[in-house]
C-alpha cells in the first residue's frame, strides 16, 4: 500500500492514539507502506469524531479509524444515533485487563473480603476510576451485580486521568481502584497498592495476581482496541484491508510492540468481529442501564 489514513476519534496522547501511533510505526518498519496520514478528532469518547468519520471518509478503502470498547459505552451514554456497526469493522487488535487495587494498609487481603463489604453496605465501598461510564465503571457494575449487589447503589468516583485517581487510592480517600494493570503496576511492584484481582479470563504471565472468577465474582472484560474501515467500501477492498491488518499483526516488529507495550493480542477479524462488536454493545447497553446510565 502506497498510502494509508489513519482516523483518530480521540486527543494525541491517549490509548487509542497511541494505537495509530503504533501501527503507523510498525507499517512503515515492515515496508508494508510508504505513507501514513494520522487525523486526531477527539472528545467525548470517540462520538465527536464517529459522525465525521462514517459521513466524510465514506468509501475510502485505504483508510481505517482507531476505536474500542469506550467507544461502545460514550456512544450509548451520550445517546448518539451513530453506533460503530455503520462503520466496517476490519480487526479487533489488542486488549488490556483491568485490576482491582486497594491502598497497602487495607483491611481488604482478597475480592472476597471485598465482596463481602460491598455486601453488607455498598454506599460504604467507594471505587475510584476513569469516566463515568467507562470501562472501570463497567466493571464496577458487573462486580456488583455478580455479588447480587444493585449497581445503581454503588459508590463510584470518576477521575479524569490515572494521577488524581491514584492520589485518592493512596491517600485512603476510597476504597478501592480501578484502571488497566499498566496503569497501577508502578505502584503494585513497589508495595504501595495490593492488587486483588485482574478482570482477565486467565492468570497473566508474570503478573502475580488471581482473577476475579478464581475468587467466585464471575465476571471478565477487556479494554479491547480495534480498526474500522469507513461505511461504503467494496467486499473486495474490505476482504484486501482485513488481510493487510492480519499481516501486520503477524509481524514481528508488532510482536514486539505488544510485549513493549503490555498489550495482549487478541486478534480477531471480519464477521466474527463484527459479531463480537454486536453482542459486546448489548452487553454493555444491559450494564449501564443496571449502573443508571443508558
Amino acid at each position: 500500500m502506497d498510502s494509508l489514513r489513519i482516523f483518530v476519534p480521540a486527543n494525541p496522547g491517549g490509548g487509542w492514539d497511541q494505537t495509530a501511533r503504533t501501527i503507523e510505526h510498525v507499517l512503515k518498519a515492515a515496508n508494508m507502506v510508504k505513507t501514513v496520514q494520522v487525523t486526531n478528532v477527539g472528545g467525548a469518547g470517540g462520538t465527536v469524531g464517529l459522525p465525521q468519520f462514517i459521513n466524510q471518509w465514506k468509501g475510502q478503502g485505504n483508510a481505517l479509524m482507531v476505536g474500542g470498547m469506550v467507544m461502545v459505552g460514550a456512544i450509548i451514554t451520550a445517546k448518539s444515533p451513530l453506533r460503530l456497526s455503520q462503520t466496517t469493522p476490519i480487526a479487533r487488535l489488542t486488549g488490556e485487563f483491568e485490576v482491582i487495587v486497594v491502598p497497602a494498609n487495607s483491611p481488604h487481603k482478597d475480592m472476597k473480603s471485598l465482596v463481602a463489604a460491598l455486601k453488607a453496605d455498598p454506599g460504604k465501598v467507594s471505587w475510584a476510576g476513569g469516566s463515568a461510564g467507562g470501562t472501570d465503571h463497567i466493571l464496577v457494575g458487573m462486580v456488583a451485580r455478580a455479588a447480587g449487589v444493585e449497581p445503581t447503589k454503588t459508590s463510584y468516583v470518576a477521575f479524569a486521568g490515572g494521577g488524581p485517581a491514584q492520589a485518592a487510592i493512596l491517600g485512603g480517600q476510597v476504597t478501592a481502584g480501578v484502571s488497566g494493570w499498566g496503569e497501577f503496576s508502578e505502584q503494585v511492584k513497589a508495595g504501595k497498592m495490593r492488587a486483588l484481582a485482574l478482570s482477565s479470563d486467565k492468570r497473566q504471565p508474570g503478573i502475580d495476581v488471581p482473577t476475579l472468577k478464581e475468587q467466585g465474582v464471575d465476571v471478565e472484560l477487556f479494554n479491547w482496541r480495534g480498526v474500522f474501515a469507513p461505511p461504503g467500501v467494496t467486499p473486495d477492498q474490505r476482504n484486501a484491508m482485513i488481510a493487510y491488518v492480519e499481516k501486520m499483526a503477524a509481524s514481528p516488529q508488532w510482536q514486539e510492540e505488544l510485549k513493549k507495550r503490555d498489550w495482549t493480542g487478541i486478534l480477531q477479524t471480519g464477521d466474527a468481529f463484527a459479531a463480537y462488536i454486536e453482542s459486546e454493545t448489548k452487553r454493555i447497553e444491559a450494564i449501564l442501564k443496571d449502573l443508571g446510565l443508558g
